[in-house]
């Protein structure tokens, strides 16, 4: 070969490798990444087969190479691990250290991620330092023949062994087997220094991505664990929110067919719909759990039940003070005293159904609560008081749930302190509507919602199915402190209603209805058989 041509040569593949540099940096899927390292490997040696390792727990006692991408042309063999997750027992890990503890050197793939040098062999049946026995066993297996082997470290900026790219059997120009020449050293290794930034800062990318969703959930359940009962709910609205989304994603006409999520949207909505309800992180624990409707730091029903209990004594006492008086009437004085037992009795009946709240308080009710409140008893100083007092009266009349108008506000603020909190974030453009996903959840199609009274227009697809989330969610929970689990008949009755008084997007609730969205749901949080009583969904369309 002429000088010329050989610098041509050079020439070529100088500029084949900035090629593939600028092709590795720009590919954002890790497994494509690994599959064009090896495939790009291969093609500049000639190999007919290779593997790509990562080393994984580096720093940890079971520290192991684990095969990534496993390809072999003539044995049509193409392998990738996330593909294959469940056929890993077929590839099992190299362990770096032996059943001593030591480096493990008799691999050949372990000692150069040991030692981060390359290794070049011609034949690997001619060789005793290292273990092939594997490597016989395939080729008696699959009737091949493993001869020339280059084995290669895939180094990070601080020098670190993050994997180990693997060559097999170099192949000239007619398809022969043949050594790899060590003029290709020099290539293959400025390949995988290359490959090994492009994956490194992969890598370093998931990782932080799987450091912020671990950060989410972290989030998360400790607004869960903040009170009993709400326990689960930021870990089930996401639950509800990625059902939705994926039916919508599989729309094919309508107003959704055009929706669609790639990695990073569902990434997005993800973090967004684990973090809707951070700014719970301020709300006090007394009102989280707030079971009843006199519920502060206790609950007050116990004082009312004591002055029950005292106005049942004085009728008591003031039955004993008339019989002794009129024997002669003990029969119409005791049936005076049962009748006050009772009147008594059914009052505290309903001030205890009263204190629990529910999901309406009727006038009928609200008039009742009114008469009681001015029954009188005595006190310990002798001093007549009313059964009720002005805050008795305004609690046990709150018109839904256990929550005073006051109390609902200050929950409420949680919404103002979520999108603060999300907007002082640094998201990266990838993430940037978090804030807008996750602060959205109770904002209603006709602008009547909160915090900023946003309407349907103003809102992505991706917030009013959180909103529709959150809803069903909420409806069908068992740890609500104010109400039973509801029926899913009564959650779609309550939602077909919200949809007609514009409260919930309506093209979203009929999606979440046809496809079942309730009824995949249902069963993956393995709702209470009493829950599940709606098979026919003509009625709540």
């Amino acid at each position: 070969m002429s000088d010329e041509s050989q610098i041509s040569g050079n020439e070529q593949v100088f500029w084949h490798l900035i090629e593939i540099g600028i092709a590795l940096s720009s590919e954002h899927d890790t497994t494509k990444l690994m599959e064009s390292i090896l495939k790009e490997a291969q093609d500049i040696t000639r190999a007919d087969g290779g593997t790509l390792y990562l080393l994984r727990d580096r720093d940890h006692t079971q520290a192991r190479l684990e095969f990534n991408i496993v390809r072999n042309d003539s044995l049509h063999v193409h392998w990738v691990r996330s593909l294959d997750a469940t056929e890993a027992d077929i590839y099992p890990s190299l362990p770096l250290r032996d059943s001593l503890g030591q480096a493990e050197h008799h691999n050949v793939a372990t000692h150069v991620a040991w030692t981060r040098q390359l290794s070049n062999i011609p034949d690997v049946y001619e060789v005793t330092d290292f273990d092939f026995s594997g490597a016989r066993r395939f080729d008696e297996k699959n009737g091949y023949r493993t001869r020339s082997l280059l084995t290669i470290p895939l180094c990070n900026h601080d020098q670190e062994t993050i994997g180990v790219l693997q060559l097999i059997n170099a192949r000239d120009e007619t398809g022969q087997v043949m050594a790899f020449p060590e003029s290709q050293e020099t290539i293959v290794r400025a390949l995988a220094s290359l490959a090994a930034v492009a994956l490194d800062n992969r890598i370093l990318f998931e990782q932080h991505k799987a450091l912020l969703k671990s950060f989410t959930d972290t989030i998360a359940d400790a607004i869960d664990a903040k009170s009993p009962y709400t326990s689960a709910h930021c870990r089930r609205v996401p639950i509800i929110t990625d059902m939705l989304a994926q039916a919508a994603c599989e729309e094919q006409e309508g107003p959704l067919a055009d929706f669609t999520l790639d990695t990073d949207d569902w990434y997005e909505l993800r973090v967004a719909s684990g973090m809707h309800d951070c700014g719970k992180l301020v709300t006090p624990d007394y009102l989280l759990d707030k079971s009843t409707k006199l519920h502060r730091m206790r609950d007050g029903m116990d004082v009312i039940d004591v002055r029950v209990v005292v106005m049942m004594r004085e009728a008591e006492i003031d039955y004993l003070r008339a019989l002794q008086a009129q024997p002669q009437h003990a029969d119409v004085l005791l049936a005076d005293l049962e009748a006050k037992i009772t009147q008594l009795r059914e009052a505290q009946d309903f001030l205890h159904e009263s204190n629990r709240g529910g999901e309406f308080f009727s006038d009928q009710a609200r008039q009742r609560l009114l008469e009681l409140a001015a029954w009188r008893w005595k006190d310990a100083q002798g001093h007549e008081q009313t059964l009720l007092t002005e805050e008795d009266v305004a609690y046990l009349g709150i018109q839904r749930g256990t929550l005073s108008a006051e109390e609902r506000e200050r929950i409420n603020e949680h919404m103002v302190v979520t999108i603060k909190m999300l907007n002082s974030l640094p998201f990266p453009k990838s993430l940037h509507r978090v804030p807008e996903y996750a602060g959205g959840h109770h904002e209603r199609m006709d602008g009547s919602g909160f915090p900023q009274g946003l309407t349907r227009e103003q809102m992505s697809w991706p917030a009013r199915m959180m909103a529709i989330a959150d809803i069903f969610e909420a409806l069908t929970a068992s740890d609500r402190p104010y109400k039973p689990p509801m029926k899913l008949s009564e959650s779609l009755r309550i939602m077909q209603r919200m949809r007609d008084q514009h409260h919930i997007d309506p093209d979203l609730y009929q999606l979440f209805l046809r496809r079942r969205v309730w009824e995949n749901y249902a069963h993956t949080v393995n709702l209470s058989r009493e829950q599940l009583d709606v098979e026919d969904i003509s009625p709540f369309l």
